[in-house]
């Protein structure tokens, strides 16, 4: 039997779509234009977070990832870069490990710890216990980027997805999602694209 070249032509567009980073996913939780809550969760330095205790920064890049996925593994020197760009600006990094460790024992804070030393880290590297705090943002997937700016009514949500459209490999990147977000929103000028799709495993609960 022959597929009419029509329904090829569907089914390939429509897989396109799927993976594209430019299709956001929709899922419960912020969208862009929200305000985000505060949290307060323990970095593994022992100490606790909050987005309240950046009292100069403009902003902040809210990041799930974890150790053990992939796409979260490829992005880390780019996460690390985002920090030491943008701190300086007054938009640090701030990571999340959204991942169950009973789930993935590979993301147990002792091994968030160790990885943390062995890429140097940055930026504050915390642990959602619970997993309170990834479903109240609706993040998906590690790596997931929510940016915030921080306005007069609390921490604004102004995009929400993937940090580039190439998680293989940087030299590739076209279009580095999260610079021109951030790049946009220091300068006062509208973010052209406020949402993608992250690509990247699926958070273990």
């Amino acid at each position: 039997m022959r597929i009419p070249i029509t329904l090829l032509t569907l089914g390939v567009a429509l897989l396109v779509l799927a993976f594209s980073p430019r299709q956001p996913e929709t899922a419960k939780g912020y969208a862009v234009g929200d305000v985000a809550t505060d949290f307060e969760l323990r970095n593994i330095d022992g100490n606790t977070v909050s987005l309240s205790d950046y009292k100069d920064a403009k902003g902040f890049l809210v990041i799930f990832t974890c150790n053990t996925c992939p796409y979260a593994v490829a992005y880390e020197d780019r996460i690390i870069a985002l920090d030491k760009k943008y701190k300086e600006l007054g938009v640090p990094v701030i990571a999340i490990n959204p991942n169950n460790p009973k789930v993935q024992p590979g993301d147990s804070f002792e091994k968030m710890k160790q990885r943390a030393r062995e890429k140097n880290f940055t930026f504050p590297y915390l642990l959602d216990e619970g997993q309170e705090i990834f479903p109240q943002y609706g993040a998906l997937r590690t790596p997931h980027v929510f940016l915030l700016e921080k306005q007069s009514r609390g921490p604004v949500v102004r995009y929400i997805g993937a940090i580039d459209d190439n998680y293989a490999d940087a030299a590739e990147v076209t279009e580095p999602y999260v610079e021109n977000a951030v790049d946009a929103m220091l300068k006062g000028e509208e973010i052209a694209v406020t949402n993608t799709r992250a690509i990247g495993c699926s958070i273990k609960t």
